[in-house]
Formats: structure tokens, sequence, C-alpha cells
């Protein structure tokens, strides 16, 4: 039994806005750099791809941040779509989260931490044997198990620590969060100022002959880079224990993204001054190998590799960290509807939903079992923006529904802003589908599997 039915509002602005950057730092802008130039062939369309991921990401940002100053609750989106489309569609976010997105989210960011702590402890091989099992011929439970063995531990030693209040999580979050961008920031730093480095060539947009630039090519890039940035509105989802929260959320939110697009730019920029395209290629071709951690050993030699590989490792201990700590929040709300597994529902001693935190925890390492990092990210990101294009609509729907309601924050640039938001969502669900398939029926299986479940919980409240 619970030893409290509410949750307590402890957090401010600041931890708020730590909570926003470190559910998003954490393996993209590491990693992603390199699939990108695989899909573009040339290092001026992966900036581009990054600047404008973070400006379609930004006007997501800012419509969300007008429903959260309206709506501001416990369970983010899900308080949010109830309002917007009633009952049922708002579950089917939560189920989503939980069953292809959040959790997928947790898994991806796990399983880079292991990648990178294998780089510098070298884990033995486990059940090497059983590599070539499969499901499907889609699925290898067995493949690299060395390193989803480790990813496993991490998600529950991780799940574990949140389970014994918010101020340690938050505060854990915050200490990770500083190594982290002061990590980053020394790779900028020296990387741009290496006299190797040939910042001119970063910019350049040309592409071989035989590889034109194409809007579909564009596209399927940028669901590298919003992965990078995915995670920025996990901060609603502790809607109920945020101070001030019609205030401090949206701030926290559009503070915390800017931040990360500058950093990520930066970064990316390094990066790429640093690396020609056909080697980011070759990293990408390896599947094993981290294009951040190959482009410091140009300049800081196998130093840099290790230096890299712990960085890595802080990050995505963050973000991984940061993620499980909010996104357990919309279970536990719809739980207390009487939508969701009922030991979800229940807050412990210290005043956190640690049922619920233990089912995400469970289903995380499940998907760590299912796929490779890049099927697990492009699933997530297709399913998430299916609901950041129903949350940008709601901004529409609300004014019309409730045009006198208090509106602490107003979405900039309405309706322009919003618009060009669902529109660029609309192209990137259609093009996943078509680029992407097989993580596109997954994601949309996953989704569609909560249906059931609803039938069943349906009955708890009727």
């Amino acid at each position: 039994m619970s030893s409290s039915s509410h949750l307590t509002r402890s957090l401010g602005l600041k931890l708020a806005i730590v909570i926003v950057i470190g559910n998003i730092i954490g393996s993209g802008v590491y990693k992603k750099v390199a699939p990108m130039a695989a899909e573009l062939h040339a290092p001026g369309w992966v900036l581009v791809c990054w600047v404008l991921g973070g400006i379609i990401t930004l006007f997501g940002a800012l419509s969300n941040a007008e429903l959260a100053g309206m709506l501001a609750d416990t369970g983010g989106e899900y308080a949010y779509y109830k309002k917007i489309y009633g009952r049922f569609f708002a579950y089917l976010y939560g189920w989503s989260d939980f069953a292809a997105i959040k959790t997928a989210a947790i898994a991806s960011l796990a399983y880079v931490f292991s990648q990178s702590l294998n780089h510098i402890i070298h884990l033995p091989p486990i059940l090497t044997s059983l590599a070539d099992v499969n499901i499907a011929g889609i699925f290898y439970p067995f493949a690299n198990f060395n390193e989803k063995l480790v990813a496993i531990a991490l998600i529950l030693l991780l799940t574990y620590l949140n389970c014994t209040g918010l101020k340690t999580g938050a505060g854990f979050s915050t200490f990770l969060l500083l190594l982290m961008l002061g990590g980053i920031l020394l790779i900028v730093f020296f990387g741009l100022s290496s006299p190797v480095a040939d910042i001119s060539s970063a910019f350049s947009l040309q592409t071989p002959p035989d590889h034109p630039i194409t809007m579909s090519a564009i596209f399927t890039a940028m669901l590298a880079a919003f992965w990078g940035y995915e995670g920025w509105n996990s901060v609603g989802f502790l809607g109920g224990e945020i101070k001030n929260p019609h205030r401090n959320i949206p701030l926290s939110i559009v503070l915390g993204l800017v931040l990360v697009i500058i950093v990520y730019f930066l970064a990316n920029l390094a990066y790429l001054s640093l690396m020609p395209i056909p080697s980011l290629e070759q990293v990408h071709a390896q599947g094993s190998s981290i294009a951040a951690v190959e482009a410091v050993k140009i300049f800081w030699g196998n130093g840099g590799q290790l230096f890299m590989s712990i960085l890595i490792v802080i990050s995505t201990l963050g973000c991984t960290h940061a993620t499980i700590l909010s996104s357990a929040r919309t279970y536990y709300a719809m739980a207390a509807e009487g939508l969701f597994f009922k030991k979800t529902g229940e807050l412990n001693k210290a005043h956190v939903p640690a049922g619920a935190l233990w089912y995400q925890g469970i289903w995380a390492c499940v998907l760590i079992l299912s796929g490779t990092f890049d099927q697990i990210t492009d699933m997530l990101i297709f399913a998430a923006f299916i609901y950041y294009g129903a949350t940008t609509i709601g901004v529409f729907i609300l004014r019309k529904k409730m045009p006198d309601a208090p509106r602490p924050y107003k979405t900039w640039g309405y309706p322009v802003i919003p618009a060009i938001f669902i529109l660029f969502c609309v192209i990137l669900i259609f093009n996943t589908i078509v680029e992407r398939p097989r993580e596109a029926g997954i994601g949309l299986a996953l989704i569609l599997a909560g249906i059931p479940f609803y039938l069943k919980f349906r009955k708890n409240i009727s």
C-alpha cells in the first residue's frame, strides 16, 4: 500500500531545466552524426539537419508550452489529451509511452552506456554461440549479449535509485549534467582549435554526383537528429511535483531546449571539422564504432578514446536516469484513474510511484533484447511524432474550445509556427513508413497492442 496518496511539489525552475536537458543529452550527440553522414554525404547538410531538427523541435516545444501552462499536471501529455481528445486517446498516448516511446528511449540509452563501458573495461563475451538465434530474422536477443546484460543491470539499478526519492534523483541528475556539459565543451574547444581541424569544410553542401540531396534523405537523416532532441517534453510528466508549474514548465522546456541546440551545433561542427564524410560513413558501416570517439582520437590519440568513452558513459548514465525519473509519472497518473496496472498507481514511503518505475524498467529490459540501437531509436521517434503532432493540433482545438481560459504562456508565432510543426510531423511520419517500414510497423503494432488492454482497464471505471 502507498504511504501517501499525493505527490509533493519540491522542484523549482533550476531543477526543472536540469531535468529537461538531462532527458535530452544522452547518446545522440555522439553517435548520430555517422548515420546522418551516410544518408546525406555532405557535412554542411548534416549541420543543416541538426539545426533544422532543433528549430522544428523548438516549434513543437513552443506549442507544448502553451498547453503545459494551461493544464500542467502529473503525466504531461496524458493530462493534456484528456481535455483535448478524451480518455481513450489520452490512454493510447500513455500506453505508447510505455510500449514504444519512453521505455525504448531508456533501452537505447542504456545500450549505448554499455557499449561505451565495453570500450573502457572490455566486457567478457557471453553466450556467443547463440548470437545468431533470431525471431523472424528481426530480433537477435543474444547478439552482443554481454553489453545487453550490462544495460539491463543499469536500468534495474537506476530504477531502484529513483524509488528512494525525487530529490535524490534530481540531485544526481544535476551532478551528472555538470560533468557532461563540461566534457562536451572541452571537446568543442580542443576539437575546433586543433591544427587538423578544417572548419570551413564542415559547411560544404556539395554532395557526390551519384548521391544528390533529396527531401527523403533529409527527412530520413532527421530521424537521427530527432533522437538527439528526444526527451524535451519529459518535465511535463512531473507537473504534480514542480513548484509553480504553469510558469516553470513552459520556461524550463524552452530555455533547456535552446541551450541543447547550441551545444549540439558546436559539438557536431567539431566532429565534421575533424573527420571527412567517407570516414564517418565507415564508422556507420562498422556499427560498433562511435563517431565522437573516432573524432577525439584524432587530436588526443588513445587518451582521447578513453576520455570520450568515459564522457559517453556519464552522458548516457545521466540521460537514462533522467528518463526513468520522469517517464514513470505518466503510468502513475493513468493507474490513479484505473487505466493502467493497479500497482503503478501506488506511492511508496518516499512518495514516488515505485510500482510504475518497476513496470517501466522491466519492459525497457525486454526492449533491450529486441533490437539494435538504431532500430529502436527510429521506431520510437516515429511513434513519438504521431503524438507531438497531436499535441500541437490541440493548441488550435483549445483556442476554440476554451478561448477564455488563462494562458500563462501563448505559443509564439501562432498560428504559423504550430501549423509548420504539424505539417512537418505528417511528412516525417509518412516518410518513415516508406523509408523505414520495419521500424514504423513495429511502432504501430506496439501502439495498437494497447487497445485490448484499454477494454480491460475500462471495466475498472465503468
